[in-house]
């Protein structure tokens, strides 16, 4: 244990054990499933990260031994690491320079969104140095201001290879491909069945997927735009479930990326057309729509019943307004006074 801690020091990562944990240290081959728990500090003690109340989800990190994970010091620093055991790992700057991307990909998750959102087309070094937001200050400042980071990490959980099914994010380019097709029918099918969480979390996976395959290709090359007619559908049907949630803004935002490549997509129209009309953008609704009778007619029956709901909603809401505002601006009767 000493000759690790020692070998460490040296590659510039100080270990300090908190709690010891169970067992004989495991082996690690290439393909071992480490599932962790980490809180990730400066120097100084600011949290940064903490997969315990990250997103709310209390959910942990889960890595594949062996399979280039961008933050290689977790990988260096798990296997020297018991079942059980919580440890403090203060790593060099040399070791943290990727933790911003790793950090944004893992907050984007946590909320639900596309985990490359946000990160250029190019390699990790070169977003490093491309000086563009992250979208999270900390992460800018992390970013401009490379430092030393402390990570705590609890090892929960360590499942050798061929014991447990791959995560997608764990695939090959060829496997991720030959899987989408099915997770678009297993989110088709739990949506029929009224699941729409479920449904809405395969959609996300397939897409999630797609991406990252999408972000090793030129923009506009053919393998690139073949990718994205694949995502296109899922993204859609990733909508439909975000309209039945009730998340208006996200499907009017998702669907102008779709009609920004592809004008004439009456889906996309239609679904944001349904969006906006749920947050009173009566103008962008009725052009929405106007436009999709325009590229299929015969859907004018489905338009005419959302532009009912539409106005009736309208009305509704004028007449509780103006039951709301009545008499506020009346002048109150005189009261007698004596003198």
């Amino acid at each position: 244990m000493e000759e690790e801690a020692r070998k460490l020091l040296e590659e510039g990562i100080k270990k300090k054990l908190a709690s010891p944990g169970k067992g004989e240290l495991p082996t690690f081959p290439n393909g071992t499933k480490v599932v962790f728990h980490y809180r990730t500090s400066l120097c100084d003690g600011t949290v940064l990260d903490d997969s315990r109340t990250m997103g709310g989800r209390n959910k942990p990190m889960e890595l594949i031994l062996g399979k280039k994970f961008k933050l290689a010091v977790w990988e260096r620093v798990v296997i020297t690491m018991r079942q059980g055991e919580i440890s403090e790992f203060t790593c060099d700057t040399k070791h943290t320079a990727l933790y911003p991307l790793v950090s944004q990909s893992l907050r984007n998750i946590s909320a639900g969104k596309d985990p490359l959102e946000g990160q250029r087309h190019c390699c990790g070094i070169a977003q490093i140095h491309s000086h563009h937001s992250l979208g999270h200050k900390d992460l800018d400042q992390l970013q401009a201001s490379p430092q030393p980071l402390v990570f705590t990490i609890e090892l929960l959980e360590v499942l050798p290879p061929g014991s447990f099914q791959l995560d997608v994010w764990a695939m090959t380019d060829e496997e991720k491909l030959q899987l989408v097709p099915q997770i678009h029918e297993e989110g088709n099918l739990l949506f029929k069945q009224g699941k729409i969480k479920e449904a809405t979390e395969k959609y996300y996976n397939g897409i999630a997927c797609l991406k990252n395959l999408q972000m090793k290709e030129h923009p506009g090359d053919e393998a690139w735009v073949k990718l994205d007619h694949m995502i296109t559908p899922l993204l859609l049907n990733y909508c439909q479930c975000k309209l039945l949630q009730g998340q208006y803004y996200e499907v009017i935002e998702h669907c102008t990326s779709v009609l920004f490549k592809y004008e004439d997509n009456v889906k996309a129209l239609y679904k944001r057309a349904k969006a906006h009309a749920a947050v009173w953008n009566e103008t962008e609704a009725r052009a929405d729509f106007a436009k999709v009778l325009e590229l299929d007619p015969t859907l004018e029956s489905s338009v005419a019943k959302e532009l009912r709901i539409m106005e009736e909603k309208i009305r509704t809401k004028d007449k509780e307004e103006k039951g709301r505002y009545k008499g506020l601006f009346k002048t109150p009767a005189a009261t007698a006074t004596t003198g």
